[in-house]
């Protein structure tokens, strides 16, 4: 179910550190009052990577209650955005680069030059 996400609307993540041990009630919370994004938004997926990179936690709002989702990877991990505490709003793409290990958010992104700034 998560290596697939044409079923939702919209996907964000939760950059940063996430304590995986919470369940509905405290990512749903997260949500709320830490990105102010509405939990309860039907078809919108929240994911979340707690320390080890290997495992994430995904909620859902079905719009007759939550779906909770955990997955852990046997080999690898994901390589998820630790920069900073805020939800972030991802495309397709992006997503299925995420379930394969790749890198959504550059570290060092190609800014576009002026030419004034050249000389």
């Amino acid at each position: 179910m998560l290596n697939n996400a044409s079923g939702f609307r919209k996907v964000y993540i939760a950059a940063g550190y996430t304590d995986l041990r919470r369940g509905i009630d405290g990512l749903a919370s997260i949500v709320k009052f830490n990105f102010q994004l509405d939990p309860y938004e039907k078809d919108i997926l929240f994911l979340f990577c707690g320390r080890r990179s290997d495992r994430i936690k995904g909620l859902v709002w079905e719009g007759d209650g939550f779906l909770l989702l955990y997955k852990r990877l046997e080999l690898g991990g994901f390589s998820w955005p630790r920069t900073k505490e805020e939800a972030l709003e991802i495309t397709p793409e992006q997503y299925r680069a995420l379930m394969q290990g790749l890198e959504i958010v550059s570290r060092h992104p190609i800014q576009e030059v002026q030419p004034g700034d050249l000389l």
